[in-house]
Parts: C-alpha cells; sequence; structure tokens
C-alpha cells in the first residue's frame, strides 16, 4: 500500500499561492526547492487531522475550516491536497522546518520546479474554479 501525503494550497486575494523553501540538509529529498506545505499521513491519523496536526508543527498555525481539493496517485504516494483561502502574513509566521516562505502568482509557480511533482496540482488548482473564491 502506497503511503498518504498531505498538502495544501493556501491562496491570498491576489491569488498567489503559499510556497516554501525547503531545508538544504544533505538527506533530505528536494532539498533546496520550492514546494506546496505539508508531510506525510501517521498510522491511525486521517488526512485531515495530518494537515492540521503539519500547520501546527511547520508553522505554528491554527488550521480551521479548509476544504479537499484533490486527491492524486504518484508512484510513491497518493497525496491529499486541501486548500483554503487565507491572507496569511508570512512575515509574522514562525517558520519550523522550511528556509522561508513566499507567495507566488500562477506564471511564477508554473515557472518554478516544485518538490514531489507538485507543478501538476497547483496547475490543476488555478484552472479550477476555487481560485475566484
Amino acid at each position: 500500500m502506497k503511503r498518504l501525503g498531505v498538502s495544501i494550497i493556501f491562496v491570498n486575494d491576489e491569488n498567489k499561492v503559499l510556497l516554501s523553501l525547503r531545508d538544504d540538509k544533505p538527506d533530505l529529498p528536494y532539498r533546496n526547492m520550492w514546494d506546496v506545505p505539508g508531510g506525510h499521513v501517521e498510522p491511525d491519523e486521517t488526512p485531515e487531522e495530518c494537515i492540521v496536526r503539519e500547520m501546527k508543527e511547520e508553522m505554528g498555525l491554527d488550521l480551521k475550516d479548509f476544504q479537499l481539493f484533490c486527491k492524486n496517485e504518484f508512484d510513491d504516494r497518493l497525496e491529499y491536497t486541501f486548500w483554503k483561502k487565507q491572507n496569511l502574513e508570512i512575515n509574522k509566521i514562525n517558520l519550523i522546518e522550511g528556509q522561508y516562505l513566499r507567495w507566488f502568482t500562477q506564471q511564477e509557480a508554473a515557472s518554478t520546479k516544485l518538490a514531489y511533482g507538485f507543478n501538476k496540482i497547483v496547475e490543476e488548482f488555478y484552472k479550477s474554479s476555487y481560485i475566484f473564491f
């Protein structure tokens, strides 16, 4: 059985998505690459519980009122991607994992190679109607 991954696309009022620059540690896959925030589902944890835990651990956020955007099957995992419209003040977030956060426009995200194959998911998100809520 494939492992389960979770991620969340935060989108702000300017229709930019929040990406995190992964740490530069030798044993870390996709180090120094931009990524959608998220993590791995623990045993006996739902994807919803996991994304709440991961955002608390990585950014100190109390995540509420998010929705499932899609489920995607990759070679290595089944990924649950959630989304939330939120104007996070990234300069006030105490980032615990990753080097820093940045808001990306659709064009910037499309022209940046994202970790774990997330370009496809971000592109699908921009094509969806969710961006206009």
